[in-house]
């Protein structure tokens, strides 16, 4: 054989190394720990986003990875027992969408690859050391619950200009709830309205919560950011609408689940990041140089058909302003 037609069969071999490999290699074992339940739309919602996601970075699910997946149905005190499964099935990355879920899975040893889908102020929350650089083994999305506090109050009171009592409906286990409610009181306060804080632990305390705001009679309900609050939206939403009590969050999804308005961050734009994220850290990318990142596109979704049934008359200023108008 002469030299060149030997180098250039060693060439064509070694060429197909790389798609050998690939063509062997397992699929990565993605583990996703939510905080509510199998059967919800939000969680059903949440694992199509970053499916969708990982799809535009193209990995195909039972090609590139195989998804775990632990619902902890609203009871935080899961999340370590769920965090241990999920590093015993031999998962590479753990997706997270509460603070608490990524406290559990940060105490895992040895330490794995943790990505936030959606959380309030993780640096405040110590679960990141700034979002520039994170540090550690943590990364991902951070909400902007806090910043966007003002203007949703602004179009409840576009809304409903005469409304002076709201219920603030919020997760004591999460801890950046009581700080959201603190901070909706002294803006509420400014405008001349009173705030009713209501606990929701879980969602079996659900009908006590109802009660306890129908006692005190509040002319609108303000879902404070949580992913297990938010996993029962429908539900909540259909019990506002029972008490005849417009009902918003910092979400704009809640609409779609019958809320009345919902005003935040892109869903699908939010939880599909946390593809990104994933995809870096299977690529070999070490999680606490990743920055995290807060979202860019803030859209404004009101339910029509809520409206018409509370008899909410909708300015035509929030018409043009809004991003979906569902009828």
């Amino acid at each position: 054989m002469r030299r060149r037609q030997f180098v250039a069969g060693v060439g064509s071999v070694a060429a197909t190394w790389p798609l050998a490999a690939r063509a062997q290699k397992s699929p990565a074992r993605i583990g996703y720990l939510l905080s509510g339940a199998a059967n919800s739309a939000a969680a059903t919602d949440r694992l199509t986003y970053l499916a969708d996601g990982l799809r535009e970075f193209g990995l195909a699910e039972g090609r590139d990875y195989n998804l775990e997946t632990r619902f902890a149905a609203g009871d935080y005190s899961r999340f370590t027992d769920l965090g241990r499964e999920l590093a015993q099935a031999g998962v590479s990355v753990i997706v997270t969408n509460t603070i608490a879920a990524v406290r559990a899975a940060q105490a895992l040893r040895p330490a794995l690859p943790i990505v936030m889908s959606s959380i309030n102020d993780p640096v405040g929350a110590g679960l990141v050391a700034s979002l520039a650089r994170p540090g550690g083994m943590t990364t991902g999305m951070a909400t902007l619950g806090e910043d966007l506090s003002p203007k949703l109050l602004d179009f409840q009171h576009m809304l409903l200009p005469k409304a002076i009592v709201l219920a603030a409906l919020f997760n004591p286990a999460n801890p950046s709830n009581p700080t959201l409610v603190d901070e909706i009181k002294k803006r509420s306060g400014a405008i001349g309205m009173t705030v009713v804080p209501v606990a929701l632990p879980s969602p079996d305390a659900l009908d006590a919560a109802f009660a306890t705001m129908a006692a005190h009679r509040p002319d609108a309900l303000e879902l404070i950011g949580d992913s297990g609050t938010f996993d029962v939206s429908d539900r909540i939403a259909a019990a506002a609408l029972a008490l005849r009590l417009p009902s918003f969050a910092a979400s704009p999804i809640y609409a779609k689940y019958g809320g009345l308005l919902g005003y935040g961050p892109a869903p699908q734009a939010l939880y599909g990041r946390a593809a990104y994220y994933v995809k870096r850290i299977l690529d070999g990318a070490d999680p606490g140089e990743l920055p995290v990142e807060q979202p860019t596109q803030i859209v404004l979704w009101i339910n029509m058909r809520a409206a018409k049934a509370l008899g909410v008359e909708v300015p035509q200023s929030l018409l043009v302003a809004a991003d979906n108008l569902i009828e």
